[in-house]
Parts: C-alpha cells; sequence; structure tokens
C-alpha cells in the first residue's frame, strides 16, 4: 500500500495518507484561487486512500461552501491547507504542498483554464532565481 506523510506549516497537525494517489491537477477555478490566494490549488486525488492524523486532529477545520462541492480543510493555527475527504464520494483530495514524502506523478492536466487570473499567462519567460533576489 502506498503511504505518504505531511503536516501544516506549523506543525501542529501531523498526519499520514494510506492509499495511491490516481489523478493531480492544477486547478484554476475562481474557488480553488481565492482558497489558496495563488494561481491555481495544487490537488492529487486518491479514490480509495484514508487520513491517520498523527498529532492536531483538534486543529484541522474544515469549510464547505454551501450548495456546493466546494471544501477545504485547514490548520486552525497557521492555515495551510490539509487533506480532506471528498464532499462527494468516497477517497481524498490531498493538496501536495502539504505532503513531506515526495509524490512521483506529475499534474496530469490544468483545469478550468477559463477561470485563470489574467496574470498567470506565458510565465516562462519570467526571470527565475534560487532564492529570492
Amino acid at each position: 500500500m502506498t503511504a505518504h506523510s505531511g503536516s501544516c506549516l506549523c506543525g501542529a497537525v501531523k498526519f499520514r495518507i494510506n492509499g495511491a494517489f490516481e489523478g493531480f491537477f492544477l486547478c484554476h477555478c475562481s474557488r480553488c484561487r481565492q482558497s489558496s490566494g495563488s494561481a491555481h490549488a495544487s490537488n492529487l486525488f486518491s479514490p480509495d486512500g484514508t487520513i491517520h492524523w498523527i498529532s492536531g486532529r483538534e486543529n484541522v477545520k474544515v469549510y464547505h461552501l454551501p450548495d456546493t462541492r466546494f471544501g477545504k480543510s485547514f490548520c486552525s493555527t497557521c492555515g495551510s491547507a490539509l487533506s480532506r475527504e471528498k464532499a462527494i464520494g468516497t477517497g481524498l483530495v490531498v493538496p501536495a504542498g502539504c505532503l513531506a514524502t515526495p509524490v512521483a506523478m506529475k499534474p496530469n492536466a490544468h483545469i478550468f483554464t477559463t477561470s485563470r487570473a489574467d496574470w498567470d499567462h506565458d510565465l516562462e519567460t519570467v526571470p527565475s532565481f534560487d532564492e529570492r533576489p
């Protein structure tokens, strides 16, 4: 069985994921952009995955946008995005950035690109630095 571990930024929440990832999507929908504060959310999907909370389960908060399937889990101390059970159906949605273990797969696709931020285009030409300039 495939296992991954992760945590929030402050370390209050630690968890282990059991189950393989079958999808990895970079979602540009307005909800994912707003909830992540970035150009897109980077979410892994495990249809039969389970979460084992090692520590800090009491710090995990879940928000579901009313009348939608949209939801997110986060640490109530530092606000870091965390793994969550899917709102409908079984399995998990796992923000790739909360994992401490390597993920062997690359993203399958950019999705909801018609909602892409107006500044999120042709970024290959933007200078790149190993550290903050």
